[in-house]
């Protein structure tokens, strides 16, 4: 399953000439994610009160075409890969037209936050992914 979010690209997102700086798909990646986590009921308030959070441990990048101030995009995210304590979301922006303007792939690693080390993914989390896949 691919979990799509809409991105409004606000001025603040920007670089001098209007273009989406580097660095912001980054965060409309992390949007997505976490917006996704929230359509399956996750709350990642409980997720910190259980000492449990999703960290990136790696991202890679292909800047397809320059995305502008006041575009309407779409991030479509799906989990390519789940194991016992990581996942690995692919990525896309793209416009109603389908054109990607920026793809990537993240790993996101289950941690204990209080020890930083990896834990397994809760089981809710595992058959929310497993069940919207």
């Amino acid at each position: 399953m691919t979990f799509h979010w809409p991105i409004s690209v606000y001025y603040e997102d920007t670089d001098a000439g209007g273009v989406v700086y580097h660095s912001n798909y980054l965060n409309f990646f992390e949007r997505a994610r976490t917006e996704w986590l929230k359509a399956l009921g996750v709350s990642q308030t409980a997720l910190l009160a259980d000492d449990t959070a999703f960290v990136v441990k790696h991202a890679e990048l292909d800047f397809r075409k320059a995305a502008r101030f006041e575009q309407n995009l779409i991030v479509e995210t799906k989990v390519i890969e789940l194991k016992k304590a990581s996942l690995i979301f692919h990525q896309r922006l793209v416009d109603k037209q389908g054109d990607c303007y920026c793809e990537g792939t993240v790993l996101v690693v289950c941690v204990a936050l209080s020890r930083m080390r990896p834990r397994a993914i809760p089981l809710n989390i595992v058959q929310e992914f497993d069940s919207a896949s």
